[in-house]
């Protein structure tokens, strides 16, 4: 957190224009320690302080501001200055920033930064959002087959300022095919060897992804086989640049959130909670909260169709909660198991029938028991005969067994149609779940008792 102290000692350089000491406060703290402590500046303050950072440094402290406070100096500050720190930027984190902010004002800057910047930014921006494309830096250490070791390492030293890592040289021919890869370790370790060259030395084996991909394979991918980086290709293998761990990182966390609101019944948001206006807000939650109040709306149709049937059997009406909630639950825990199973590709499509079986199982073992438990508790709430009482056990292994088969294929349906899975939420099945508890209730107690 920053330290709220530290604001008027900065305010008041600012004020006396104390070059020295805002210059070393801008150079002398890790970046994120910096824009940390910045935390409290308006954004025209804190540009004011970048200001007196050297344009690297002016970048890294950049990157850690929050969304917000970005947006808002690229909006405010003068044009030129903000082309020149866009330039400076990582291809991947200026498309993104530029994606995020005013049609208007990127029309404004995009002619002030450099050509070949500005090239690269329209590509990149050409790819849809989540896309491997759009994730990418084009800054890469690229070598050809024939570079002996000793170039190799010139060529590198002399590009290692202006790239985003050097943990893998990548090896392509005239055509800039992806030809393999070679890791620095493993350049460093043939030293004796300098006039080896980078095709000798490559691994040819190469995890890749193209750049339609989408954002969930490549981070299931890196996550597979401890990538600090993977290579994005095009339909030809072209090396078009590569993705590296920490915009994975970022993109398995957005997933995750995007999953966890879904399961939530809540429509993901795009900023953070307390960024996001109370209005969106409301709308994003009540629109789910709408759907769920018209499937219980069914829950209370189904229960009015029997109200009839109920006459003389009002201790059943004690049960209902007991019999929905239990099968409610069982799919809420079965949707999410398999949802993040799903997720993070421990279940495939073709596994469904794997799934059922083993929900099957489940199904009936924790529908037994709680079959066993219910039964003895039809005698301590209401007395009555062995025989009718048993409508609550029978009643709660199909219940329980039906949550848990919705539960688990629902989530593979909706992958099956090309959709999230995360759609089925929770409480979405536990609504489906009340309703078709209700009917097997009263079938069951219909059947039992004769009526």
């Amino acid at each position: 957190m920053f330290n709220p102290l530290l604001l008027p000692e900065l305010r008041e350089m600012l004020a006396e224009q104390d070059t020295d000491q805002l210059r070393a406060f801008c150079t002398e703290l890790h970046p994120a320690r910096t824009a940390e402590f910045m935390e409290g500046l308006t954004a025209a303050e804190a540009w004011a302080v970048l200001r007196y950072a050297e344009l690297p440094a002016r970048v890294e402290i950049f990157r850690y501001f929050d969304d917000a406070k970005q947006h808002e100096i690229v909006e405010t500050v003068e044009r030129r200055e903000i082309g020149e720190l866009i330039a400076a930027l990582p291809p991947d984190d200026r498309v993104d920033l530029l994606n995020q902010i005013n049609s208007a004002v990127v029309a404004e800057l995009l002619p002030l930064i450099p050509a070949e910047e500005r090239r690269d930014i329209l590509r990149l921006r050409a790819y849809p959002e989540g896309t491997a494309g759009a994730l990418m830096t084009t800054e890469l250490a690229k070598l050809g087959e024939s570079v002996p070791v000793r170039a190799a390492l010139e060529q590198i030293s002399h590009q290692a300022e202006n790239l985003e890592t050097i943990n893998y040289l990548y090896i392509v021919d005239d055509e800039d095919h992806l030809r393999g890869v070679v890791s620095t370790r493993q350049l460093v370790s043939s030293l004796g060897k300098p006039d080896r060259p980078m095709g000798d030395l490559m691994e040819r084996d190469l995890v890749t992804v193209n750049d339609t991909d989408d954002q969930e394979t490549i981070a299931e991918r890196v996550a597979r086989y401890d990538l600090l980086a993977i290579p994005v290709v095009d339909g030809e293998h072209h090396l078009l640049g590569i993705i590296t761990h920490d915009d994975v990182i970022d993109v398995m966390q957005a997933e995750a959130t995007e999953d966890l609101h879904r399961l939530g019944a809540v429509d993901p948001l795009n900023t953070s909670y307390l960024q996001t206006h109370w209005f969106t807000l409301t709308w994003k939650r009540g629109l789910w909260l709408l759907i769920l109040f018209g499937a219980s709306l069914l829950t209370a149709a189904v229960l009015k169709a029997y109200q009839t049937n109920l006459g003389g059997m009002t201790w059943l009406v004690l049960f209902i909660p007991l019999v929905i909630s239990s099968g409610g639950n069982s799919g809420s825990q079965s949707a999410t198991l398999v949802v993040r199973a799903l997720t993070v590709g421990d279940v495939r499509l073709r596994d469904w029938a794997r799934v059922v079986l083993r929900e099957l199982l489940i199904g009936l073992c924790l529908g037994a028991v709680l079959g066993v438990f219910g039964y003895l508790a039809v005698f301590a709430f209401e007395p009555a005969d062995r025989i009718e009482a048993l409508v609550i056990p029978v009643t709660l292994v199909l219940v329980v067994l039906c949550g848990t088969l919705s539960g688990s294929l629902l989530p593979l349906l909706f992958q099956r149609l090309g959709l999230d899975p995360a759609l089925m939420s929770n409480p979405f099945v536990a609504s489906i779940s009340d309703i078709t508890g209700i009917v097997i209730y009263m079938k069951v107690a219909l059947t039992i008792l004769g009526r």
